[in-house]
């Protein structure tokens, strides 16, 4: 753990990539705003917090002394609140300056970062989709013409798309039956009798046959099949996708190509940067275009009804989790509920058991609603897939459990008040859902950290695996892949985090310790796994991070809105307005920031591409561009083997033939420690 800490950013980057480096420092960036906050809610708020009294005074409430470092003990329209406005706007003006500093940084860094890296083949490459029907040519030839054409000089060659979906499932099951038959194999050398199997599922039940014999046979005719299907992908016209791969001889003939309007109809010869190799999506790239904006309508619906729905079993949770206050107000369920066995699973089991399993289950079903959007690659599905968990947290998590968890522990106080103390009552209850947002901290935060660095999940999994489902040396390799850094998961957890502190750094400041606490332990933790642990499955350059910016901003609008609402409920009526400012001032931010450095993610800078192009040629005349595109972005099916991240042909050298004033980046360990202090 201290050499990864010791471990300069320049030399993480080139070891884990950009991406790693970017994900562990939105950590960072949680600690550079939570805590400068944390140390002035404790100076000025918790005492003025604490001498309000205001709890003590009403009656049938539930508080605990927690409670009373909340702005829920200050009095309704007590000048204290003022004390509250101003530290809202000082931490509203601080997190929006971190904001823009972390959004200027991570810009530059992914500049640099694209400005010095290694030749790959994404770099040259262009997909382009949409290609319009011609009635004389193929889409090759049509494809080829084209960009003859309109890119005389820079077009290199092409690679069209192929819908191989069925062919990749027959070599799937192929792959599956050789590896019963080694497993078989194996079995045989080591015992004399040879051994049986049967035909049914898994080998459950069916005919007892000879299982070198079934399995031989089987792998002979899914062969057959397998053939068929790989010439009609080939041959048959329909299996071919308006959509293709364009290489071109220089970065920056493709940089012109991705980054600019290709037709006067803007619906057709649509072009964007490839993803590297290892990221593409192949599922999806046979989805035809038009069908795109349909699925994913389709999608958003069905993501608006899961999370609305899902308050349904929110609410029941809760319910189970406060059990003893509804056994207060419906005491016909009291001789229920008093046995013990029964009280003890529905509180302490049942509610935590529920959630986490739908929990758990989410995240592969938001993935799945992204695929069926289309998206083309792994590194797109990820982010959307995060953008979807993190607004169904924020509905569900958050404001779902502050309104049923609160209604619910108050229900005895709501139905003895009259209409008009409601309101209070509301403002009064839910800063009290700290508590149990503490709990949830500890429980889920603290404890998943734990249990990351001890790898005890991945750790049982592998036991599990090996005990059941291993069968050759590759199924075992299989199960001790380590994996990769889950951005789909891990990020919206810690903008729900980033939330929490925000929101309650006002309202209830005691919550941030907690918070810091796991921002500490986590960046810690993760920069361990992301240099000792994880294997990096592809690398986008950071482009994650205008949404995680995003994200951020949209927690601050709402903490700015609930803040408002809470200080209406305190008869603060008058100084509410003076915190309309801050959400303009947050979007006015975020506009600004999108317009000044969001331009870094989405395009390659002419310039930088002739730079490198430039240096590229002076230090190696004789590249054979043409061989070292030819099969990267051929289907993995097609290929020998495993498709695989393409190497570095050649590295440039330390000193170029073109004498330049500018200081070239280069991968390397030496040059990395050396900028190690410019990259922090």
């Amino acid at each position: 753990m201290p050499d990864a800490l010791k471990m300069p950013e320049s030399e993480l980057i080139e070891h884990a990539g950009l991406d790693s480096v970017v994900h562990i420092r939105i950590y960072l960036f949680g600690l550079k705003v939570l805590v400068p906050l944390a140390v002035l809610a404790f100076v000025v708020l918790v005492p003025v917090n604490w001498t309000g009294q205001t709890l003590e005074r009403i009656k049938n409430l539930t508080f605990s002394d927690i409670d009373k470092l909340s702005i829920s003990n200050i009095p309704a329209g007590s000048k204290r609140l003022y004390a509250h406005i101003a530290m809202f706007y000082l931490f509203t003006l601080w997190t929006c300056y971190v904001l823009h500093v972390e959004y200027k940084k991570i810009a530059a860094m992914r500049l640099r970062f694209l400005a010095s890296e290694n030749r790959r083949p994404d770099q040259f490459t262009v997909l382009v989709r949409n290609i319009p029907p011609d009635p004389d040519e193929s889409v090759s030839e049509h494809v080829e013409h084209f960009f003859c054409v309109n890119h005389p000089d820079q077009y290199l060659t092409h690679q069209v798309v192929n819908n191989a979906n069925k062919l990749a499932e027959f070599v799937a099951k192929k792959k599956s039956l050789q590896n019963w038959l080694s497993y078989y194999k194996n079995k045989y050398e080591r015992k004399s009798t040879k051994p049986t199997t049967k035909t049914g599922f898994w080998g459950l039940w069916g005919t007892q046959v000879d299982a070198i014999d079934y399995y031989t046979a089987e792998i002979e005719k899914l062969i057959e099949e397998e053939n068929k299907e790989r010439a009609r992908v080939i041959n048959d016209p329909k299996c071919i996708i308006p959509a293709a791969f364009v290489s071109f001889k220089s970065r920056w003939g493709a940089a012109v190509c991705a980054q600019t309007q290709q037709s006067s109809n803007p619906t057709i010869w649509l072009t964007e940067w490839a993803p590297e190799p290892c990221d593409i999506y192949w599922n999806n790239l046979s989805i035809p275009y038009v069908n795109l904006t349909i699925r994913r309508l389709l999608m958003g619906v069905a993501f608006f009804f899961l999370t609305f729905f899902f308050m349904i079993p929110i609410a029941f949770v809760q319910s189970l989790a406060n059990i003893e206050g509804i056994q207060k107000v419906l005491p016909f369920l009291k001789p229920l509920i008093d046995k013990e066995s029964i009280k003890s699973i529905i509180q302490g089991f049942l509610p935590g058991i529920a959630l986490k399993i739908f929990l758990s289950v989410l995240p592969m079903i938001l993935m799945t609603m992204s695929k069926i959007e289309g998206f083309a690659s792994l590194s797109s599905l990820e982010r959307r897939s995060a953008g979807k968990f993190y607004l169904f947290i924020l509905v569900n998590m958050f404001i779902g459990n502050i309104i049923t968890g609160t209604a619910l522990q108050q229900l005895k106080a709501f139905l003895n008040q009259p209409p008009t103390e409601i309101r209070k009552i509301i403002g009064a209850s839910i800063p009290m859902r700290a508590t149990f947002f503490i709990t949830y901290i500890m429980v889920d935060g603290w404890a998943g950290i734990a249990a990351e660095i001890l790898r005890l999940v991945p750790l049982v999994i592998y036991h599990m695996k090996n005990t059941f489902l291993v069968k050759t040396d590759q199924d075992r390799d299989e199960a001790m892949n380590p994996g990769y850094l889950q951005f789909a998961t891990s990020e919206p957890r810690i903008q729900f985090y980033f939330l929490l502190g925000f929101v309650y750094a006002v309202v209830t400041p005691i919550l941030l310790p907690f918070i810091i606490v796991f921002f500490s332990f986590s960046y810690m933790v993760f920069r361990h796994q992301v240099i000792n642990v994880y294997n990096q499955m592809y690398e986008s350059g950071a482009a994650f991070w205008p949404d995680v910016h995003r994200r951020f901003i949209m927690n601050v609008v709402v903490s700015q809105l609930l803040m408002m609402g809470l200080l209406s409920t305190k008869n603060a009526e008058i100084s509410t307005p003076l915190l309309i400012p801050l959400p303009i001032l947050t979007i006015w931010l975020h506009v600004y920031c999108k317009g000044r450095f969001q331009s870094a993610f989405v395009t390659f800078p002419l310039q930088d591409a002739m730079v490198k192009d430039t240096l590229e040629r002076a230090t190696e005349p004789n590249l054979n561009m043409r061989s070292y595109i030819k099969d990267a972005y051929v289907h993995p099916i097609f290929k020998a083997g495993e498709l695989e991240r393409p190497l570095v042909v050649d590295e440039e050298e330390n000193h170029p033939l073109v004498q330049t004033k500018r200081t070239c980046h280069m991968n390397s360990k030496h040059e990395s420690a050396v900028n190690s202090d410019t990259d922090s």
